[in-house]
């Protein structure tokens, strides 16, 4: 499998091409610049086989709607979060304006296999960020898609609307039981392991 990391938006995001030959490609967390996603896409020479969300925040889904008419892919974004993301809730300082809702359905998941086939990977849910934050771990390749729920020394702010130390903290706890080579790359920021995090973190002790 191949990984391009194409950074994003004004909060600089991480957007994930994740592509194969034989299973076609992944986008996870089109948040912005969707010529700049598309032209990636393109270069791939690969179909997008679904649109993956780790969460609801604009700054990840922004990209989205303009992605599907260009590129349609089944869409996927835990309910939790589907819920607000495409309404006035999710407006953020200073960026007042309303994430497009795509034109397609955007389908639901849950903690479990990711319901893409070929993709060995799993949804794990992980909220505290957002009531809906998900990662998405791929065991075969020792990566996990953490999002906004952990970052290199740090995690996601639990102050916006729906966020909740508490909660987030729990879901810390099951992403450390991951084995401690498992690469974790973020919504934002630089690549990290769960080792490295398990030991440095403050946040995962």
């Amino acid at each position: 499998m191949k990984m391009e990391i194409l950074v994003v938006g004004p909060y600089e995001v991480n957007c994930y091409l994740l592509s194969d030959p034989d299973r076609g490609a992944l986008l996870i967390d089109p948040g912005a610049d969707s010529g700049k996603i598309s032209d990636a896409i393109e270069r791939s020479g690969l179909a997008v086989q679904a649109y993956l969300l780790t969460h609801g925040h604009m700054d990840h889904i922004s990209a989205l709607a303009d992605l599907f008419e260009s590129h349609p892919a089944p869409m996927l974004m835990n309910s939790k979060d589907l819920d607000w993301a495409f309404s006035e809730a999710n407006q953020t300082p200073p960026y007042y304006f309303v994430p497009q809702r795509p034109a397609g359905e955007i389908a639901t998941f849950s903690d479990g296999d990711l319901p893409v086939s070929g993709w060995d990977c799993r949804v794990i849910d992980t909220p505290g960020h957002t009531p809906g934050g998900v990662c998405f771990h791929f065991p075969s390749d020792n990566m996990l898609i953490s999002g906004d729920t952990l970052f290199r020394g740090s995690v996601g702010r639990t102050d916006l609307p729906g966020g909740s130390p508490r909660v987030l903290s729990d879901s810390l706890t099951r992403l450390k039981e991951l084995p401690p080579e498992t690469k974790v790359y973020p919504g934002h920021g630089e690549s990290t392991t769960i080792e490295h995090e398990r030991a440095s973190n403050i946040f995962m002790k």
